[in-house]
C-alpha cells in the first residue's frame, strides 16, 4: 500500500513565518538559576509587565516543542482517527509539563532552604554535585519527554505498519477473492449465455412447433364448421373466405413439406374440405340465381308485357343481387385459375365447379331470353320485306341479335368476372338466328345475293384484326366471334355456287353461232361509237372512269342480271358486247368473289378460273375457222384478243399462289415386276433390294410428279404460243416463194421469188393490217403484231439470202453487194436492202416501250411474244 511517512512528511513544507515561530518555540529555555534571578529581578524591580505568574510559568515550562501533524487523505479514514488520538494526548502535555516545573522549584527551594545546614566542603560537594545533577536532570527532562513522545510516535507508527501490513494482507485476500469472485462471475455469465441461448432455441422451436402445428390443428374446427347443419348460411359472410383462405394456406404448406409423416392425410382431407366449402357456394350460388329466375318467370308468364317492363324484369331483377353473388362466385374462380407455368389444355382443379356456375346461368338466362328471341326471329321471318330477300333478312334479325347479346353481355359482367364461358352463352342466343339464316343461305341460288350478305357481315360486324385497326375495348363485346359461323356458311354457299357457275356457264358452254360471229360482233361495238369503257375495280365503288381500249387496264364487274343501279353499275351493254360470254363471265366471277373469300380460297378458285376460261377460249376460237367466211386468222386474232382482255383483267386481283398438283406414276412399278418376271427371281430377297436401293428397272417405287398449276403463267404461255402462230401464219404466206420447198425446186428462179414476194407482201400487209383493225382497236398491239410480222419476214429471206449466196459461191459465180438505197430490179437484194423495203411496205409506226397512263406496253420479241 502506502508508506507511513509519506503520510506525515513526505511533501510538508513550512513558510517562513511558521520556521520562525518554529525557532523561537524551540528556543532553548533559561535555566532554573537564570529564571530565579530573573524573578528576583523582576520583583525587585516591581514590574511584571503586565504579565500574570501564571504566564510566566506557563512560559517557562519545560516541555519538548509540539510536533507538527501532516493531514491525511480524507479517504483514509482510520488513519485519521489514529491521528486525531494523538493530537488530544499533545493537546493534554503542557499540564504535564506545568507540575514537573512545580516539582523543581519545590526542589529548588528545598536546596536553597537548606542551603543554611550545608556544614563542610563534602556536604557543599554533595549539595552543589546533587544541585548539579538536578539541574542536569532538570534540562534533560525535555529532551526525555521529547524520547518518550518519539518512542510513542515511533510505537505508534509502527502500529501503523502493522496495521498497513494487515491491510495490505487483507488487500491481497479481497484482491484473491475478487478474483475468485471475477472468475465465478464469468463462469456464471458464460452458463447465463448458454441458458439464453438454450431457452432461445427451445422458444424457437417452440414457435415452429406451433407454426407448424396451426396447419394441422386448424383441421378439425374447419370440418365441424363446415359440416355443421346450416354450414350454407355461412357462405356470404367475411368469415366464410376468411376460412376458405387458411385452407388455400394449409394446402400449400402440405404440398410443400411432403417429408412429414402424416402431410398426405391432410392434404388430401383438406382438398375434401375445400371442395366441400366451394360446394357450399355453388349450391348457394344456383340458389341464388333460381330465386331470382322463378320470380321473373312467374310475373312473365301468361302475360302481356311491353318492352320496357319486360326489360326491367329481364334485366334489371338480375341486377339486383348480382353483386353479392359475383363476390360469392370469385371464391370459386380465384381457385380455378391454373398457376404460372401450366402446360397448354390442362385444366385447373376447380374449373369444373366455375363451369357449372356458368352452365347454370346460361341455363337459367337461356330459358328466359332464347324463347323471346326465338319468337322475335320467327316475326321478322314472317315480315313481308324479309320473307323473299336473304339480305333484308339478315340485316334485320342479326341487328336484333346483336342488341340482345350487347345486353347479355352486360349482364354476364355483373355475374362473373372475364369472359369465360360467356360466348358459349351467347352463341346459344344466336341459335335461333343460325336456325333461320343457314337454311335461307343453303337454298340460295343467286350469287349476288350471296355476295352482299358477305360484303354485309365483313363490312358491318367483322372487326378488322390488322395491325392498322383500332382494338377493341376491354370490357366490349366482338360481335365478329358470334357472326363468324354465318359468314362462313354464306362464304361456302359462295364458293359453291361459283364452282356450279364456272362448271355450268363457263367450262360446259356451247356458244351460240350469233356469238361465234366475229369480226361482226366487233364491228357493232364500233358501230355503237362505244369509244370508252367504264373501268371499275373488283368490289370497289366510285372507281373514277377513263377512256381506254378494249384491252381494260384494271379490272372489270360485268353485271348480269343487276339493276342499272346497283352496287357497280354502268353500261355493260357498251362496254363488254364484244366479249365471249365465258370470258364475260370469268371476270364478273372474280370480281364479285374478290375480297369476299379467304386469300388462300381466292387464288385456288381464280386458278380454276383463269385456266377453265383460257380452255374456253381457245375451244371457241377452234370454232370460229369452219364457219362461212372465216380463216384460221380470224381464230387466232380472237384468241388473242380474249386473252390480252383477261390477261389485263386479272392483274390486279393479286393472285399470287400456285397450287401443286400432285400425282403417283406407278407404271415403272408394274413394268419392273414385268422385267422381274421375265428373267426370274421375282421372289428373290437380293433383287427386290436393289430395286429399291438402285432402282432397277425403273425402281419399285412409284414416281411423284409435281405439276405446278399456275393460271398466269399457262396464260402468258398460251399468249405467246398463239401470236406465234400468228405472225407465223402471215410471215410464211408472205415467203412462200422462198421456202424451202420453193428454193428445192429445180425451176427456181431467186429473182423472180423476190418479185413475187414484193407482189403478195403488197396484197397481204394490207390484208394483215385490216384484219387487226376488225378484232383490236389498241394501237400499240396491232403495230406490235405487225412488227412481229415484218421481223419474220425479214428473217426468212435473211436466210434464204446466205442459202442463195452459199450457192452462187459454190457454182463459181460473181458475188456483189447492192448499195444502200440503190438496189436493182434484175438482181437478188441483199439482207439490208430488203429491211429497207420491208420497213417501208409494213409501215410500223411507234413499236418500243413506252408509257401511257401508267401503263408499259412490250414490243413483240424476237420469237414474236408480246
Amino acid at each position: 500500500m502506502y508508506d507511513d511517512a509519506s503520510y506525515y512528511y513526505s511533501s510538508y513544507n513550512p513558510t517562513p513565518q511558521q520556521q520562525q515561530s518554529q525557532r523561537q518555540k524551540h528556543k532553548r529555555r533559561q535555566s532554573l538559576l537564570e529564571r530565579a534571578n530573573a524573578i528576583e529581578e523582576v520583583q525587585a524591580d516591581g514590574r511584571s509587565d503586565g504579565l500574570p505568574l501564571e504566564a510566566i510559568e506557563e512560559n517557562s515550562v519545560n516541555s519538548p516543542p509540539q510536533a507538527t501533524l501532516r493531514r491525511r487523505a480524507q479517504s483514509y479514514t482510520d488513519f485519521h482517527h489514529v491521528a486525531k488520538s494523538i493530537l488530544q494526548k499533545d493537546q493534554r502535555r503542557p499540564g504535564i509539563c506545568k507540575s514537573r516545573e512545580r516539582s523543581a522549584e519545590r526542589a529548588q527551594t528545598k536546596a536553597v532552604a537548606s542551603e543554611g545546614g550545608i556544614c563542610d566542603d563534602l556536604d557543599f560537594v554533595d549539595w552543589y554535585h546533587n544541585l548539579e545533577q538536578s539541574l542536569l536532570e532538570s534540562s534533560h527532562d525535555e529532551y526525555t519527554a521529547y524520547r518518550e513522545e518519539l518512542s510513542i510516535a515511533e510505537s505508534h507508527l509502527d502500529g501503523l505498519l502493522s496495521d498497513t501490513a494487515s491491510t495490505l494482507d487483507l488487500l491481497d485476500t479481497l484482491t484473491e477473492n475478487f478474483k475468485a469472485v471475477e472468475s465465478q462471475t464469468t463462469t456464471f455469465q458464460t452458463q447465463c449465455e448458454e441458458l439464453l441461448e438454450e431457452q432461445k432455441r427451445l422458444e424457437r422451436l417452440a414457435g415452429e412447433l406451433e407454426y407448424n402445428l396451426k396447419y394441422y390443428n386448424y383441421l378439425e374446427p374447419v370440418t365441424r364448421r363446415l359440416n355443421a347443419p346450416g354450414a350454407g348460411s355461412l357462405v356470404r359472410s367475411k368469415e366464410f373466405s376468411e376460412m376458405l383462405e387458411r385452407i388455400d394456406a394449409c394446402l400449400v404448406y402440405m404440398a410443400g413439406h411432403p417429408k412429414h409423416k402424416e402431410s398426405a392425410t391432410y392434404l388430401s382431407r383438406y382438398r375434401l374440405l375445400m371442395t366441400r366449402g366451394l360446394t357450399l357456394i355453388r349450391v348457394k350460388f344456383v340458389g341464388g340465381l333460381r330465386d331470382i329466375a322463378s320470380d321473373v318467370s312467374r310475373r312473365i308468364a301468361g302475360r302481356q308485357l311491353n318492352d320496357s317492363t319486360m326489360s326491367a324484369l329481364l334485366y334489371a331483377k338480375f341486377r339486383v343481387g348480382a353483386a353479392e353473388l359475383k363476390e360469392v362466385a370469385q371464391e370459386i374462380r380465384k381457385r380455378s385459375i391454373l398457376p404460372a407455368g401450366a402446360e397448354t389444355g390442362q385444366e385447373g382443379e376447380y374449373q369444373s365447379l366455375m363451369n357449372e356456375l356458368y352452365t347454370s346461368y346460361s341455363a337459367t338466362r337461356g330459358k328466359l331470353v332464347i324463347p323471346l328471341v326465338r319468337n322475335k326471329i320467327n316475326g321478322i321471318a314472317m315480315a313481308p320485306s324479309t320473307t323473299k330477300d336473304l339480305v333484308s333478312f339478315a340485316r334485320s334479325s342479326i341487328g336484333y341479335t346483336r342488341g340482345i347479346c350487347s345486353d347479355e353481355c352486360e349482364l354476364w359482367r355483373e355475374w362473373f368476372e372475364g369472359e369465360e364461358g360467356m360466348y358459349d352463352f351467347l352463341e346459344s342466343v344466336c341459335e335461333p338466328l343460325f336456325d333461320h339464316l343457314r337454311p335461307r343461305i343453303i337454298h340460295e341460288t343467286q350469287l349476288l345475293k350471296l355476295c352482299e350478305l358477305c360484303t354485309l357481315l365483313q363490312t358491318q360486324y367483322m372487326h378488322d384484326r390488322d395491325e392498322d385497326a383500332e382494338p377493341l375495348e376491354a370490357n366490349q363485346l366482338d360481335f365478329s366471334l358470334l357472326i363468324r359461323p354465318a359468314l362462313e356458311d354464306a362464304q361456302t354457299r359462295l364458293v359453291f355456287r361459283t364452282q356450279a357457275i364456272l362448271r355450268d356457264d363457263i367450262e360446259r358452254y356451247k356458244p351460240k353461232k350469233e356469238e361465234l360471229d366475229y369480226p361482226a360482233r366487233n364491228r357493232l361495238v364500233s358501230l355503237s361509237g362505244t369509244k370508252s369503257e367504264q373501268a371499275v375495280t373488283s368490289g370497289r365503288r366510285g372507281s373514277v372512269a377513263e377512256p381506254t381500249t378494249p384491252l381494260p387496264k384494271t379490272p372489270m364487274v360485268v353485271e348480269e342480271e343487276d339493276s342499272p343501279n346497283g352496287q357497280w353499275s354502268f353500261d355493260t351493254a357498251a362496254a363488254f358486247q364484244g366479249w365471249y360470254p365465258t370470258l364475260r363471265k370469268a371476270i364478273w366471277l372474280l370480281s364479285r368473289i374478290y375480297r369476299l373469300v379467304n386469300s388462300t380460297v381466292f387464288d385456288d378458285l381464280a386458278h380454276n378460273i383463269v385456266h377453265t376460261t383460257t380452255a374456253s377460249l381457245i375451244h371457241a376460237s377452234t370454232l370460229i375457222p369452219p364457219l362461212p367466211h372465216r380463216t384460221p386468222h380470224d381464230g387466232r386474232l380472237f384468241l388473242i384478243k380474249h386473252l390480252l382482255i383477261l390477261k389485263s383483267q386479272i392483274v390486279s386481283f393479286d393472285i399470287e399462289y400456285v397450287t401443286p398438283d400432285v400425282t403417283f406414276d406407278f407404271s415403272n412399278l408394274t413394268n419392273t415386276f414385268y422385267e422381274l418376271r421375265e428373267r426370274g427371281g421375282l421372289f428373290d430377297p437380293r433383287n427386290l433390294w436393289r430395286l429399291v436401293s438402285t432402282g432397277v428397272g425403273g425402281g419399285l417405287l412409284p414416281k411423284v410428279v409435281k405439276n405446278m398449276f399456275d393460271a398466269k403463267v399457262e396464260l402468258d404461255g398460251r399468249l405467246r404460243s398463239v401470236i406465234n402462230e400468228f405472225t407465223s401464219s402471215f410471215a410464211n404466206t408472205i415467203t412462200a416463194p422462198i421456202n424451202a420447198s420453193a428454193t428445192a425446186s429445180p425451176r427456181f428462179e431467186a429473182l423472180a421469188a423476190v418479185s413475187k414476194i414484193k407482189e403478195i407482201a403488197g396484197k397481204e400487209i394490207p390484208h394483215l393490217r385490216h384484219k387487226l383493225d376488225e378484232y383490236l382497236e389498241d394501237f400499240r398491239t396491232k403495230e406490235t403484231l405487225v412488227a412481229a410480222v415484218q421481223e419474220l419476214v425479214v428473217q426468212h429471206y435473211e436466210t434464204f439470202y446466205d442459202q442463195h449466196m452459199a450457192g452462187k459461191k459454190q457454182a463459181g459465180q460473181a458475188v456483189s453487194k447492192s448499195k444502200k438505197g440503190k438496189g436493182r430490179d434484175d438482181e437478188v437484194w441483199d439482207v439490208d436492202m430488203f429491211s429497207e423495203w420491208a420497213a417501208g411496205a409494213f409501215g410500223v409506226r411507234g413499236v418500243g416501250e413506252f408509257e401511257d397512263g401508267g401503263v408499259r406496253s412490250r414490243s413483240v420479241s424476237d420469237s414474236g411474244s408480246v
